[in-house]
């Protein structure tokens, strides 16, 4: 029983091992510490499929390498041709994922390491020239964007950045657009400050230089009018230095100091604005205008060294202040030689000013003396002949006028005395006009008065224009044509009014209205007129009788100045209501739904006893 027992229970132990064995599953290789060159195809295409499922470049190709080397007669053959074509695939999905996120070189790099001799590979060269020529035309589209920009083509720079949405990559379409258009912003408003920038320069002044340069160092480096902007600065400064010279010019040295030292470090220019005020400073001196003083602005630019940028400025003006001393010593003898004042006195300071050439420095001041002092001296020539004709004048007679005019002309033009002369000419030459011209419009007055109206005329004809009684007797001129035409237009209009017609009563109206109302005959033509009208409205009233049509038109012709045209008027409205009566008011409608007036009660019905 013990032997049957321990073989029962060997019996029942080799079957469970058995079972044990049969239903365990084989347990997974270790990839990485296989030794390959002696690895089964199963191994390798299970340690591929490991490695591809990870989805990444190195992993795909780790793939492919492994199950590379098996025979095409292995069992596993049509496993490996899929795993290869599916991994192939993936590579080119990754270097589609990486041409969209603007890797091409990448892209290019994954997609051509596909072995050529799977499915997939025949598509690969497509797949690049179609990467390439995307890439391409948005490098070509993002140029074509730029180039527009510093052109500020504002309009033709965004509508070639939006040409990058429909180029068919992401990279392109997000971040270089977003890009693309951050630049095109970010240039416009640049390209906006750098306007407000050369409108600041053009003003001219000290402060808008300043704020132009302020405004150029907000443009950061990286905008494509950076360089632009920089390049403007030192010019600016430049222009402040010229400022600065303009108003040193104008004898403001403190000003002109100022001006300069407010230039900024940025512009380059500390040297030049040193030795300008140094300059500046010799100038203050040289202003006094004493040999003393002159020769301390010399010794003050003096120290402006070889080295210097305004040595060779400085030296031009140390030879201009050594002539300007001879200058001053010429000037001062000059004055002293003319402060007596006699005419030789005067000659003899003008020679010696002469002696001062035109380009020397003070060449103008000396002309402004010389020219003062040649003016006393033909004042002191020419007041004689003014004094001469102030005493004939004085008899005021046409003779007396005369030669007053003519000793006065003996002063030349150009002369100090020129314009004081011909002043009282033309005063005098009005005197001894008037004189001659006044018995003609006293003729013509006369006549006039006397009712001789034309005669008058012809006698003011005779004052020639340009002669001082020549706009007096214009006037009465017109006044007495104004005169005579009224006349000619009232015995006009009499002489029509006799025709007693209807358009001859109109005339002769129209021709008595030319009278100005504030002519005398105005007194007989406004009478005149009201008759007239009344004339006319009974010449209406007698046509209208019978002829409504012909009495308006007549009614018509009465003006408002006459006393009958409120009449005419009325009468006219009444003739036109007679052409023109009112339409008759319509009858009232008939209407079935309302109560008979005769019997509003409604009709009872019938009933069964009425039959």
């Amino acid at each position: 029983m013990l032997w049957a027992a321990l073989a029962a229970l060997g019996a029942n132990g080799v079957a469970i091992v058995a079972m044990t064995m049969l239903f365990k599953l084989p347990s997974a290789p270790n990839c990485p510490a296989i030794f390959w060159p002696l690895a089964s195809g199963t191994v390798r295409l299970h340690c591929a499929q490991v490695a591809a499922a990870k989805r990444t470049v190195p992993d795909l190709m780790a793939a492919i390498a492994l199950v590379k080397p098996l025979p095409q007669n292995h069992p596993l053959s049509q496993e490996i041709e899929r795993g290869l074509a599916e991994w192939s695939q993936d590579l080119l999905a990754l270097a589609e994922e990486k041409f969209q996120a603007g890797q091409l070189s990448e892209a290019i790099a994954i997609a051509s390491d596909i072995p050529s001799d799977v499915s997939t590979a025949s598509t690969v060269p497509t797949q690049i020239e179609k990467w390439k020529s995307i890439w391409a035309e948005a490098e070509k589209i993002y140029a074509e964007a730029e180039s527009q920009i510093p052109k500020e083509n504002w309009y033709r720079a965004s509508m070639a950045a939006v040409r990058l949405l429909n180029v068919g990559n992401n990279y392109w379409a997000n971040t270089k657009y977003e890009e693309l258009k951050y630049a095109i912003a970010t240039a416009r408003e640049d390209g906006g400050r750098l306007e407000k920038i050369q409108n600041l320069v053009n003003r001219g002044r000290a402060d808008d230089f300043l704020a132009a340069i302020q405004q150029i160092q907000a443009i950061e480096a990286g905008s494509y009018f950076y360089q632009k902007a920089q390049a403007m600065i030192p010019d600016i400064g430049r222009k402040m230095l010229d400022l600065a010279q303009e108003t040193l010019d104008k004898r403001d040295v403190d000003k002109a100091v100022e001006i300069a030292n407010q230039i900024p470090a940025v512009a380059k220019l500390e040297t030049e604005v040193q030795d300008f005020t140094v300059l500046a400073e010799a100038h203050r001196s040289a202003f006094v205008g004493t040999v003393s003083s002159i020769e301390a602005a010399i010794a003050e630019a003096q120290k402006i060294g070889l080295d210097r940028p305004l040595y060779y400025k400085a030296q031009d003006t140390i030879a201009r202040w050594q002539l300007e001393i001879e200058d001053v010593q010429h000037l001062a003898k000059a004055r002293s030689l003319a402060q007596p004042g006699a005419v030789a006195d005067l000659n003899a300071a003008i020679a010696e000013a002469l002696m001062i050439p035109d380009s020397n420095p003070r060449a103008a001041e000396a002309k402004r003396e010389i020219d003062g002092w040649r003016r006393r001296i033909q004042t002191f020539e020419d007041q004689p002949y003014l004094n001469r004709a102030d005493e004939i004048v004085v008899e005021g007679d046409v003779v007396a006028l005369q030669a007053a005019v003519d000793e006065a002309s003996k002063i030349g033009e150009g002369r100090a005395l020129y314009g004081e002369a011909r002043k009282r000419i033309r005063n005098w030459t009005r005197q001894i006009q008037t004189i001659e011209d006044q018995p003609f419009l006293d003729q013509a007055r006369d006549l006039a008065n006397n009712g001789n109206l034309p005669a008058a005329i012809a006698a003011a004809g005779q004052i020639g224009a340009g002669r001082a009684l020549h706009a007096t007797a214009q006037a009465e001129v017109k006044e007495w044509q104004t005169q005579l035409q009224a006349e000619q237009d009232w015995r006009e209009a009499q002489q029509v009014a006799l025709q007693n017609t209807p358009d001859a009563l109109a005339q002769a109206i129209r021709l008595a209205d030319r009278v100005p109302n504030s002519n005398s005959l105005r007194l007989d033509v406004n009478p005149a007129i009201n008759n007239w009208g009344d004339r006319l409205l009974r010449l209406a009233q007698d046509q209208g009788t019978y002829n409504p049509q012909a009495g308006i038109d007549i009614a018509r012709k009465i003006p408002r100045s006459s006393s009958a045209y409120g009449a005419a008027q009325a009468q006219i409205g009444e003739w036109q209501r007679i052409l023109n009566p009112p339409p008759p008011e319509p009858l009232p409608s008939l209407d079935n739904t309302a109560p008979s007036p005769i019997n509003s009660e409604p009709i009872p019905s019938a009933s069964p006893d009425d039959n």
